[in-house]
């Protein structure tokens, strides 16, 4: 897809931090963000959960066991780490940094928890919050998935309650009711972050430079 949206300077990718209820479609949103737009990273995380039907180590996930996922925490691997339904979920830190050099926009999707560790360590990060419509929606959703005991997705609207009371930690609230609408909405919500002054500090180093030396240039006429 042609994006005309794209900024002007890309010296340094951002980092993006998309976090939301489980059901709300983050993952589906990020395949549409990769499938459609170049200048996008998915970060992978680690994790101890077990594979869902479909999903390939190192892919989806980096799936570690818990003895090898404290290693990483120990050895100081990890950009953040949480616990989350009884498993433990990390982003490994030198992916990250990699593709922030190229100009890479990096995605982060991760929990409430981590994303609060990502803001209080790169305070220029970006939080996006996911939701669907409504409850119903998102309850059906789970159930839709057909993967889980009812035990499970009923821990999954149990942490839902519980995260919604921090989503004012986040700069954003996106509702995912439509795929290619909000996919649409989410890349340009993140490519407007490039505008912002402090995220062009090196354009406007040069453009004062140039104009310095022409000032400079016509007062010795």
């Amino acid at each position: 897809m042609s994006d005309l949206h794209r900024p002007f300077n890309r010296e340094k990718g951002m980092l993006v931090v998309i976090s939301g209820f489980s059901g709300s479609g983050k993952g589906t949103l990020m395949k549409g963000l990769m499938e459609n737009y170049d200048y996008y990273s998915l970060s992978i995380s680690a994790t101890t959960r077990q594979p869902r039907p479909g999903e390939v180590d190192g892919r989806e996930y980096f799936f570690v066991s818990k003895k090898e996922f404290l290693k990483m925490m120990q050895n100081g691997e990890l950009l953040e780490y949480a616990r989350y339904v009884d498993n433990y979920y990390g982003t490994p830190k030198s992916y990250v940094e990699a593709e922030l050099a190229k100009g890479k926009d990096v995605i982060l999707e991760i929990e409430m928890q981590g994303a609060l560790k990502i803001k209080a360590k790169y305070p220029d990060s970006v939080l996006i919050f996911i939701t669907p419509p409504s409850v119903e929606e998102l309850s059906a959703r789970l159930r839709g998935r057909g993967t889980e005991t009812e035990d499970v997705i009923q821990k999954r609207l149990e942490k839902a309650a519980m995260e919604a009371e921090g989503i004012e930690a986040y700069d954003y609230i996106l509702v995912n009711d439509n795929l290619d609408k909000t996919v649409k909405h989410l890349n340009y919500l993140i490519q407007d972050q490039h505008m912002r002054v402090r995220s062009q500090i090196s354009f406007l180093e040069d453009i004062r430079r140039q104009l310095r030396a022409y000032y400079a240039e016509m007062n010795s006429l």
